[in-house]
């Protein structure tokens, strides 16, 4: 695995967030771009899929034996842990879902942005991609950047009813793919996110 930082301003400026390339992928190849959910990826909250989404993506690139994963800083829907934090505690006191505290405190419901991550791409000389995703917005992103996107949906059983009404919530309010496999969609069980992770080179492409 090859790890490589993605800044603004030709590498220099912004950390934005790590570009991961798994063995030799080419046109066509497996794709994530994911935002950072530390609740999720790392502290492995019941509260939303992003961990599962993360985790079964990550067990897709290893049984295909390459493919690229796009880890974008943009937590909580691009307006940072705090604010994502005291969305969840409103929505917990009041009984309303994530986008609806997000507008009551005062915050876009989606202040992400997927550009720099199509030009991660673009550096690879990929043009092609089968996007995992559920969201919308990031095919539609890749596709105004000119290229040829697969859908691949990652629809995991929810962890919790928490979870479950998230899910939900994403599916009426951003359009997300129906969040279950009960809707059609094949439900594939998660080994775990890391399994795959073993001789990484760091900065630059380099060991």
């Amino acid at each position: 695995m090859r790890v490589s930082d993605l800044r603004t301003d030709s590498g220099v400026g912004e950390l934005l967030g790590h570009i991961l390339v798994f063995g030799d992928p080419g046109e066509g190849c497996l794709v994530r771009i994911h935002s950072r959910c530390l609740y999720g990826d790392a502290l492995g909250s019941q509260d939303c899929d992003c961990g599962a989404e993360l985790d079964m993506a990550m067990d897709l690139i290893q049984d295909e034996g390459h493919g690229v994963l796009i880890y974008l800083e943009q937590e909580g829907r691009g307006s940072g842990l705090v604010v994502k934090a005291m969305s969840l505690r409103l929505g917990a006191q009041i009984g309303v879902d994530i986008f609806t505290s997000y507008r009551m405190l005062g915050h876009p419901i989606d202040s992400r942005s997927y550009g720099h991550a199509a030009q991660a791409l673009s550096g690879l000389g990929i043009r092609s991609v089968r996007l995992m995703t559920n969201n919308p917005d990031k095919v539609a992103a890749l596709e105004r950047a000119g290229f040829i996107v697969t859908t691949v949906p990652l629809l995991t059983e929810p962890r919790s009813e928490r979870a479950r009404l998230y899910m939900e919530s994403k599916r009426v309010v951003t359009g997300h793919c129906p969040p279950t496999g009960g809707q059609g969609w094949p439900v594939r069980v998660v080994r775990g996110a890391w399994e795959i992770v073993q001789n990484v080179r760091i900065a630059g492409w380099v060991m």
